[in-house]
């Protein structure tokens, strides 16, 4: 009978560990719904490079979560990315915002970063957030500062 009651207690501690890895595993994938839910509108934004911007990527305003990114395409006029977002109704951007693709510490995940303007109207469903900032590049970074020290000369 002991040796029956530390089986369920294994078999018990097992599943707890199970579950939270798969808890683990949809927070990291962002599968994990925003806090805002219910309602919400639809925003576009075009980016020259969107950088590793995934679908299901968090929209933040001042640190905050209002909506989730859901698609990513390759706009075939512009050659520019297309990112749809959405957005929580409860938060209303003036029509003037600016949409930044930005990452999450070092090497993060990235994110879209909204910072409201100064206009009066505001974007309605549908609209496209005019004013934007593509990702940066960790790679080209790199890649400038390199061949800047290149292009300098060898330090004597």
């Amino acid at each position: 009978m002991n040796k029956r009651n530390l089986e369920i207690l294994v078999g018990l501690f097992v599943l707890l560990g199970a579950a939270a890895l798969l808890f683990l595993a949809l927070k990291a994938a962002n599968l994990t719904s925003f806090a805002g839910g219910g309602d919400t509108y639809v925003l576009q934004a075009r980016f020259d490079n969107i950088g590793g911007l995934k679908t299901r990527a968090p929209v933040r305003s001042a640190g905050v979560l209002v909506g989730r990114v859901t698609g990513v395409t390759l706009d075939p006029v512009t050659f520019q990315g297309l990112v749809t977002m959405e957005i929580s109704r409860s938060v209303q951007f003036p029509r003037d915002s600016t949409a930044k693709i930005l990452t999450a510490g070092l090497l993060g995940d990235q994110y879209i970063g909204l910072e409201p303007g100064g206009d009066e109207q505001d974007l309605r469903a549908g609209d496209t957030v005019s004013r934007t900032q593509s990702a940066v590049v960790l790679e080209n970074l790199i890649g400038q500062f390199l061949f800047n020290r290149a292009a300098d000369g060898p330090a004597n």
